[in-house]
């Protein structure tokens, strides 16, 4: 199926461009027709597929949760007030900055002009619509509530974006902090304290001790600075490389839920993603099973999601969710108490949304106890290095001065 550049009228005075995949030319008018449009010129892709927007759209930012959020609210909106999906795909296309979406939105749209359900068309983009979005949109075409879905999954998306936005503005102060002080110590050892070497060589006399190391410490990293490059590059692809195997991530990921104060925090914020994302999915007629897949698809840690697909074996093979995660040592215990309440008493949504709000309220509590401890130790930290580099410095001035009195 080719792919063809169109400018089409839209009315006398509003002309639009556009892509659409057609079998051939002739096809191709007759889709443009068919979106109520009059074609002024047409001229299909070059084999290798590259149209200038396409082209454009790589080197031109990326799609972010905003984006999709804002996408998602802004289609759930046109689509209430009756719009078909076609004119709404072209008035999102029209006024959407993104060029990255906006290639995407032309390509659903095109799928769509074809026939294919909206559910389709975005799963085409697995990179920018999740395996969750995928399937509540599935579920919302299915039983007719497709704007309801779509509002729900704006709202899903939004608290996300907010769960976000709180971590890495917490996180921006003490990064910032660290960045500004790491720049400053090398500073410090690689350019200031050389100049004072020179000086002090000059002197013919014994260096204190602290001077003696701090010296020692700054020629280390001036003469071997490509060898402590080396062994970072080597860790830090080591390390990747570990991570992108099954048993490597399994392993990196249950130290960090074994870490102090920061295990915790992801193991709080998983479980919340996995109960919210969980309870959006039942309760918009997902299959428990398709649920319990497309949510172990959401978690970032290896090791929760081991237990989930775990728990989804379980219900498989005809046991319950909250049997399923019985034997867990991960899984909190009051999260499988709330789980076997929801189950027994017939509303395991509204047990899980529960779950998700508690676990996001100790999420942002546990985020702020973290900022408390870190930015204090940040400051030590970098006071102390910096203190004692300051010291080491001043001392042989302080012993030349006392000297000369």
């Amino acid at each position: 199926m080719a792919r063809f550049l169109y400018e089409a009228k839209k009315s006398p005075k509003d002309i639009i461009k556009g892509v659409l995949s057609a079998d051939s030319r002739g096809a191709a008018i007759q889709k443009i027709g068919r979106m109520g449009y009059y074609v002024i010129s047409l001229k299909e892709e070059s084999a290798s597929g590259a149209s200038s927007e396409g082209a454009r759209a790589i080197f031109f930012g990326r799609i972010t949760l905003k984006d999709i959020t804002d996408f998602t609210r802004q289609l759930a909106d046109l689509l209430e007030s009756g719009i078909t999906i076609t004119k709404t795909l072209d008035i999102l296309y029209n006024q959407t900055t993104n060029r990255k979406l906006k290639t995407v939105i032309m390509d659903v749209r095109d799928f769509c002009v074809s026939g294919s359900p909206l559910s389709d068309a975005l799963a085409r983009h697995p990179k920018v619509f999740s395996n969750l979005y995928v399937s509540m949109v599935r579920s919302g075409e299915t039983g007719g509530a497709l704007e309801k879905i779509l509002r729900r999954l704006s709202d899903f998306s939004e608290k996300q974006l907010e769960i976000q936005t709180k971590i890495r503005t917490a996180l921006a102060y003490p990064v910032l902090m660290s960045v500004v002080g790491l720049a400053t110590i090398i500073i410090l050892m690689t350019f200031v304290i050389p100049k004072m070497m020179v000086m002090f060589s000059d002197l013919g006399q014994a260096l204190p001790i602290p001077t003696q190391i701090l010296l020692a410490i700054s020629g280390s990293i001036r003469n071997y600075w490509w060898v402590i490059m080396a062994v970072i590059a080597g860790l830090t692809a080591a390390i990747v490389k570990a991570y992108k195997t099954r048993e490597g991530r399994l392993s990196i990921d249950a130290m960090l839920l074994k870490a102090p104060v920061f295990g915790q925090l992801t193991l709080k914020v998983e479980t919340a993603r996995f109960a919210r994302t969980l309870a959006t999915l039942l309760e918009n007629g997902v299959p428990i099973l398709e649920s319990l897949k497309v949510t172990s698809d959401t978690l970032d840690n290896a090791v929760i999601k081991k237990e989930v697909e775990n728990a989804y074996d379980a219900v498989r093979q005809g046991s319950s969710l909250a049997n399923g995660f019985y034997n867990s040592k991960i899984i909190p215990p009051s999260v499988v108490n709330m789980i076997s309440i929801g189950e027994e008493g017939g509303h395991l949504e509204r047990a899980l949304l529960k779950v998700a709000q508690s676990y996001e309220r100790e999420s942002d509590e546990a985020v702020k106890i973290m900022m408390s401890l870190l930015e204090p130790i940040l400051i030590l930290t970098l006071g102390v290095v910096v203190g004692f580099i300051v010291i080491a410095m001043l001392l042989p001035i302080f012993e030349i001065n006392f000297m000369m009195r």
